[in-house]
């Protein structure tokens, strides 16, 4: 005789989903055709349709531990073919959203980072903590800094930023990992069988992916967003591998001042990181903005992760210029503004829009390592 298995929906999580962006849940009627048209949807269990039935249901663990909600990036060929107008592209990025509640360690910090009403206090703790290093180190005097040419290192020197750098986000790496851990054993449960090739084989086939955004180019309706994202990937770890390379430069010229001229490789990578997140961010702000019906209604947290990013892209590349103009009383403000904004990013990175970074990744290394490809990859020879 058959095991029974016996479901027990959860409404509290259903209305969660549609207060956090998928309130077009109920108007789903499981006709398929988003699953039909999608091109990221393998041939077997595609999605987004099995998802729309298990967040109908209130099915919370195994939408959790489903990997295809990764897999889905929201390019909205679904949403927009739609016959009903559920918006499938929407629930499933509130579903993405919920995620990062459900997987929190700390838990509190996930919905934090969820609520509006939060935001001052995530805003404190690197306003604290910043202007506690500053405070410690100047002693409140400022007119020093005010009077002599504009040198970040004497407002706060580098290697009390690196120390937050490198010990806070490696304390936020450790807290990431469990919330991965999580979801990992959640797709390993849930999806069954072994993988067909080894986790490193299927990393490196999902880096490629992930490097060169190759499912974003297979979308029809927004294939425009993947010049937008790309060029935000590529500025945000371009700007990464600047910070890093400026400290090495540093550490080898010490007391040279600018440690980094203008004509330095260096600046030519920073520089044109910075300008490759501002016009990346910019296509966003306006597609989300001027075509949100088939874009996709953006979140809080959206909207939150976008204008944290661009306040860090354009803060960032106008620190040389107030250094240039010799204008402290400009400079100093906005270097702590920028480092305010670099922290709140990545202190909060698992628990905000940035933790994409982590679950798409790992979702798309697990179903490389299962041969969970989209229909259209499988076409290719």
């Amino acid at each position: 005789m058959p095991e029974i298995e016996v479901l027990k929906p959860d409404r509290v999580f259903i209305q969660q989903v549609k207060a956090i962006g998928g309130d077009t849940l109920s108007q789903c009627y499981q006709c398929a055709a988003c699953a039909s048209v999608c091109k990221l949807a393998p041939v077997d269990r595609p999605f987004p349709r099995k998802e729309m039935i298990l967040a109908q249901w209130g099915l919370k663990e195994r939408l959790m531990a489903d990997p295809d909600l990764w897999l889905c990036h929201q390019c909205n060929d679904c949403s927009v073919r739609c016959p009903r107008g559920a918006k499938p592209g929407e629930v499933l990025a509130a579903l993405r959203s919920y995620a990062f509640r459900h997987f929190a360690f700390p838990g509190f910090m996930g919905r934090a980072l969820s609520s509006p009403a939060s935001l001052p206090l995530l805003l404190l703790l690197p306003i604290l903590v910043i202007g506690g290093l500053l405070w410690f180190y100047t002693g409140g005097q400022f007119s020093p800094l005010i009077n002599e040419p504009v040198d970040y290192g004497k407002f706060i020197p580098h290697g009390y930023i690196e120390m937050l750098f490198i010990g806070g986000n490696l304390l936020i790496f450790l807290f990431a990992v469990v919330g991965l851990l999580r979801f990992w054993r959640g797709m390993n449960k849930s999806w069954g069988g072994g993988a067909s090739i080894g986790f490193v084989a299927a990393a490196l086939s999902a880096g490629r992916e992930i490097l060169m955004h190759d499912r974003f180019g297979r979308c029809d309706t927004n294939a425009f967003r993947r010049i937008a994202h790309l060029l935000i990937f590529l500025g945000f770890f371009g700007s990464m591998a600047t910070a890093g390379l400026a400290l090495i430069a540093m550490l080898m010229a010490p007391g040279q001042y600018p440690p980094i001229p203008l004509t330095h490789p260096i600046k030519w990578l920073g520089n044109a990181s910075g300008l490759a997140m501002i016009i990346g961010l910019a296509l966003v702000i306006w597609q989300r903005s001027a075509h949100s019906d088939t874009s996709g209604k953006a979140g809080y947290s959206h909207w939150l992760f976008i204008w944290t990013t661009l306040c860090i892209a354009l803060s960032g590349m106008s620190l040389q210029v107030w250094r240039l103009m010799d204008l402290p009383q400009i400079a100093y403000p906005v270097y702590f503004f920028h480092l305010l904004a670099v922290f709140f990013l990545l202190w909060y990175a698992p628990y905000s829009q940035l933790g994409h970074m982590f679950y798409r990744t790992l979702a798309m290394v697990f179903a490389a390592g299962v041969g969970r490809k989209p229909r259209e990859f499988e076409k290719s020879p």
